[in-house]
């Protein structure tokens, strides 16, 4: 094996086990600052070592082992003195009597305890959301900071401060490395799950520069909704979110062009929908409602992503009961974007007129003035009316607030439509 070969590998190892390496030690030091440091330590030392002596059989407990013992090392010299204030360092001295002994034993028990720990600890309230966002990623995802500035179209140096003010933060609060419990665990996971929703969401729809999609945010988003759901196997709601991003990405192949355009939801080719994730989908979604209880806004947009998974064609999708549970949406989540989306789904079950009678009302809503969406709805709208002037003043109005380049091209695309097409005639 080349030394490339080795550095592909041990970049592959560490996307794997780097959260669970930084929890494990993370309640061991109590500072995820200090574990990430250790985990670095260990990642380095297998950069320096596996080129020669090749790749252990099982690295994932060779690079547990190097951040083992060097945590231990750093325990016993009481280095974390240093690090803390007067008060935190007797914590941690007193921590350092039992836990050392006993540091194997720690080190290799409950990592799914230490997984969830992580998680909660990664997307704690007293953090920015942008930051919560950056150190999820990071700490959980194995992402560099180079691969998340890249995915979110900002500067490295932004993230790379976000990352080292949200683990100062979290030091300084004294954040408790635990699982919350009681109200406070609900107040948590709506955090944990809007972090996970956001970083999907905006690798399904990328809000701004040359993709429409960005896939690795995606996948990412997944991969940690469904580590959260065996984690937290008696919460509906996550069990609601991974419905919901399963069945998104079921799409995903058809929502792209060959040339990377976007394609819209009803004229995509289903037959390229992902079935197996279909099915990942709906069980999950099954698993939500076998809990019982209300369905909380995930599950529920899970169920209207289910409506159009369930559909052989766009013809045959049932907009009224869409319609229905965008009324239960709005009733639970109030917000004029959750209500743009019900007015487009009233539209497309009871006619565009039905439809534009809510969209204009929304017109006002100060949170949707600068929201491409609203004009975007509202030129389609007027389009199947046979108001194609006006359809096309939208459309050139959603493509100049937009972000995104391929989504610009795409509503300029359905402008030009408009300004040649012929008006439809009206029945007698």
């Amino acid at each position: 094996m080349t030394a490339t070969d080795t550095h592909r590998a041990i970049d592959a190892v560490w996307r794997i086990e780097s959260a669970r390496l930084i929890a494990g030690l993370t309640r061991i030091v109590g500072d995820v600052g200090v574990a990430e440091d250790l985990a670095q330590d260990a990642l380095v030392a297998a950069l320096e070592r596996w080129p020669e002596s090749g790749i252990p059989d099982k690295p994932g407990a060779w690079l547990m082992a190097t951040a083992k013992h060097r945590a231990f090392d750093l325990l016993r010299r009481d280095k974390m003195l240093d690090r803390k204030h007067a008060e935190v360092g007797h914590e941690l001295e007193a921590r350092q009597e039992m836990a050392v002994p006993d540091l194997d034993a720690a080190l290799d028990d409950q990592v799914g305890d230490d997984l969830l720990r992580l998680v909660f600890i990664s997307c704690h309230p007293v953090l920015s959301r942008e930051a919560r966002v950056a150190l999820t990623l990071r700490l959980l995802g194995g992402l560099t900071t180079e691969e998340i500035a890249r995915a979110f179209l900002v500067p490295e140096p932004t993230i790379a401060q976000r990352i080292v003010r949200a683990k100062r933060t979290l030091a300084e609060a004294h954040v408790p490395f635990e699982v919350p419990r009681g109200d406070e665990l609900a107040a948590r996971l709506s955090s944990v799950l809007e972090v996970l929703y956001l970083v999907f969401n905006e690798g399904y729809s990328a809000t701004a520069g040359d993709d429409w999609m960005r896939p690795q945010l995606c996948g990412e988003a997944l991969r940690l909704g469904r580590i959260l759901a065996e984690l937290a196997a008696e919460e509906p709601e996550v069990h609601g979110l991974v419905a919901l991003m399963e069945i998104q990405a079921s799409r995903s192949r058809a929502r792209v062009g060959p040339k990377g355009e976007p394609i819209l939801l009803l004229d995509q080719d289903r037959g390229r929908w992902d079935q197996l994730l279909i099915r990942r989908g709906l069980a999950a979604l099954a698993r939500a409602a076998a809990m019982g209880g209300e369905q909380g806004p995930y599950a529920l947009q899970a169920a209207i992503a289910a409506c159009h998974a369930r559909a052989r064609t766009a013809s045959e999708t049932d907009w009224v009961q869409i319609a229905g549970l965008y009324d239960d949406l709005v009733e639970l989540m109030p917000s004029p974007v959750v209500e743009l989306n019900r007015a487009m789904a009233i539209a497309m079950a009871f006619g565009p007129a039905a439809g534009i009678e809510l969209v204009d009302a929304l017109a006002s809503e100060p949170v949707l003035k600068n929201y491409h969406l609203l004009p975007s709805v509202r030129g389609d709208l007027l389009s199947k009316l046979g108001r194609l002037d006006e359809a096309r003043t939208e459309f050139e109005r959603a493509a100049s607030l937009t972000r995104n380049e391929r989504e610009r091209a795409l509503l300029l695309e359905r402008a030009s439509h408009c300004e040649g097409a012929e008006r439809p005639k009206q029945s007698s």
